[in-house]
């Protein structure tokens, strides 16, 4: 995220987290910046230190031609930075010890952020990735709410992709409330299979996903697809959001996870 310019061309991102920073350190030592000279020198002269050194240990390794007047050169480089660094921890420990916390800690956060790079370019490689099986057809599930023009259009963009299978899923909280959407859903789409799951505890999540795992079961075995499409109305004004209750928010954040299970969202935007 810090390789991602912004408007201005400028690393917007890396500029606001040293303003944070630099914030956090004007507020930890009370705006008096003589007490930063001292962390900013060592900040300063041990990255020098660790860089002459590892110009020494490269010239030993390698020894090209007129290597030993550069050893040395890196070589004075590198013990005058040392003695200036040992002199400011000696003289100033007070006020820079906490570099000896922060530096191993970011030494090993950056390690850590490596191997996960290393990981995930291994496994997004064609060449070392498992071999993917052929999807032999898609099941898609519709979670709905009600019959509304939100659950119409996701319905009509769900049959868009011609699927072998569309499944409507209602979470009902009471039995007469589930007989009268059957009811009604059956005269509004007789051709759509309505799936109802009572919640007593009013829950919306634990149902849906245990149906969620039951259907990607049965579907794994033939190689199909699981694919559930969430159905989400969005308010002219962003601050109306917070009018409404964001199920569709909670079901795609507790579904994005699943790793068989493709969650697409279909918004339908309001005009009021």
């Amino acid at each position: 995220m810090f390789l991602i310019r912004g408007d201005r061309l400028g690393y917007s991102n890396g500029i606001i987290i040293l303003g944070i920073a630099s914030i956090i350190l004007i507020v930890a030592f009370h705006a008096k910046t003589e007490h930063l000279i001292p962390l900013y020198a060592v900040g300063v002269f041990l990255p020098f230190t660790l860089s002459q050194s590892g110009m020494m240990v490269k010239w030993l390794r390698e020894k090209p031609e007129g290597w030993i007047p550069k050893f040395i050169i890196n070589t004075m480089g590198a013990v005058i930075c040392l003695l200036v660094t040992l002199m400011f921890f000696l003289t100033k420990f007070s006020q820079v010890w906490s570099i000896l916390i922060f530096l191993p800690i970011i030494v090993l956060l950056f390690h850590r952020i490596r191997k996960h790079y290393e990981a995930v370019g291994e496994q997004l490689r064609l060449t070392t990735c498992e071999p993917t099986l052929p999807i032999e057809g898609n099941v898609m599930i519709l979670p709905v709410a009600g019959i509304t023009h939100v659950v119409e259009n996701s319905l009509n963009y769900a049959k868009s992709l011609s699927p072998d299978q569309i499944i409507a899923v209602y979470v009902s909280f009471d039995r007469e409330d589930e007989k009268r959407f059957e009811e009604k859903w059956k005269k509004w789409q007789p051709d759509i299979r309505l799936v109802t799951l009572h919640s007593p505890y009013r829950s919306i999540i634990n149902p849906l996903s245990k149906f969620v795992n039951t259907v990607e079961h049965k579907a794994r075995e033939g190689n199909y697809q699981v694919t559930v499409v969430i159905p989400q109305f969005i308010p002219k004004k962003g601050w109306q959001n917070i009018l409404h209750n964001q199920s569709s928010l909670l079901i795609r954040a507790f579904l994005l996870y699943r790793r068989d299970v493709v969650v697409t969202t279909v918004p339908y935007h309001l005009k009021k």
